[in-house]
């Protein structure tokens, strides 16, 4: 079955077969509109896959949809999360209190949750203040694309690691780790019926957010990290893939090699980028310079800051990869390009 993209308020629950189902969930004021949470039936009882973000109107919805489709979420067993996102893991904590039921999410980004949850506003705060500088924005723009302290989502009570199955009696639903968009994204694969829940790693017509914060950061590579968990999704085969936004689609391998492609096209658009530049640029210049679906001038402050961590990201990618390189003891951190 596949569906295509429609406004939330065209958006139905919908029983896709084979013991599963989709409940659109609103986002308010995100452009994404909603998640798609979706339910895996069992003998023990329905399992979601992400449940969502964390507002009446969203709990309204998710267990609204829930009961059009015959399923009353105190009787959900388990939510397993596919990243820590508030759009992802924002309810589990309300179905958790209503159902008595588990949260299940890879262990990378419960690390990241417990330490959300130790962060205090201040330090938060400090930290963007910082990170901004470092990476070249000026003081003015540095206030303005402060975003404020995330309320973290509810810590899980298992932690998942690659390969492991999830408690789905009767059924095989596989976490596949694809790290990238957040350390411990997680892709489902139900072996039983060759189907592929993507989260937010393979959607069907935009691609996610790859980051690193804080932005001049060395010993990380998420978009490398990323292209390897392409790979990885593109090794299961042509899949049908039920992704977290957007629609429903099929051969998420074919997808994921058009993912790759932009990425590569990026990376060499930057690499030339930097090489044409007489003078090292800061990350915060490099963003300016690069492709967005706005231009930089028309960009909010606080997607500049996405776009300066995306920018990030990639030149990272480039550095590791020796085609560029950062200039040691440089305060905001520049890179410049390596000969060919």
């Amino acid at each position: 079955m596949k569906t295509r993209r429609r406004p939330y308020a065209e958006q139905r629950p919908q029983d896709l077969g084979g013991g599963v189902w989709s409940v659109p969930v609103p986002i308010p004021g995100n452009p994404l509109g909603y998640t798609l949470v979706y339910a895996v039936e069992s003998p023990k009882g329905h399992v979601l896959v992400d449940a969502g973000w964390n507002h009446p109107d969203a709990w309204d919805a998710l267990s609204g949809g829930l009961a059009a489709l015959g399923i009353d979420v105190t009787t959900v067993s388990g939510v397993v999360v596919t990243h820590f996102h508030p759009d992802h893991a924002g309810l589990a904590g309300q179905v958790r209190e209503a159902s008595g039921g588990w949260i299940a999410m890879h262990e990378n980004d419960a690390a990241l949750v417990r330490l959300m949850t130790e962060f205090a506003a201040g330090e938060h705060d400090a930290f963007q203040t910082d990170m901004l500088r470092r990476a070249g924005a000026d003081p003015g723009e540095a206030r303005q694309a402060m975003g404020g302290r995330p309320t973290p989502p509810a810590l899980p009570d298992r932690e998942l690691r690659d390969g492991d199955l999830v408690d789905l009696p009767g059924r095989k639903l596989r976490a596949v780790h694809t790290p990238g968009h957040t350390p411990g994204h997680i892709c489902l694969h139900l072996e039983d019926a060759d189907r592929l829940f993507t989260g937010d790693h393979v959607l069907p017509d935009i691609t996610p957010h790859i980051g690193i914060y804080p932005y001049d950061r060395d010993d990380v590579d998420p978009l490398s990290d990323f292209l390897e968990s392409l790979d990885r999704v593109s090794d299961l085969g042509s899949l049908d893939a039920l992704p977290a936004h957007e629609w429903i689609f099929p051969d998420v391998a074919a997808r994921a090699a058009q993912i790759r492609h932009h990425h590569e096209e990026k990376l060499e658009r930057l690499r030339a980028l930097l090489a044409e530049r007489p003078q090292p640029l800061t990350i915060w210049e490099a963003a300016a310079m690069m492709t967005w679906n706005k231009p930089w001038d028309e960009l909010a402050p606080m997607l500049r800051g996405m776009a300066a961590g995306e920018a990030a990201a990639h030149l990272r990618t480039l550095e590791a990869r020796g085609q560029i390189r950062r200039l040691a003891g440089v305060e905001p951190v520049r890179f410049h390009a390596l000969d060919s």
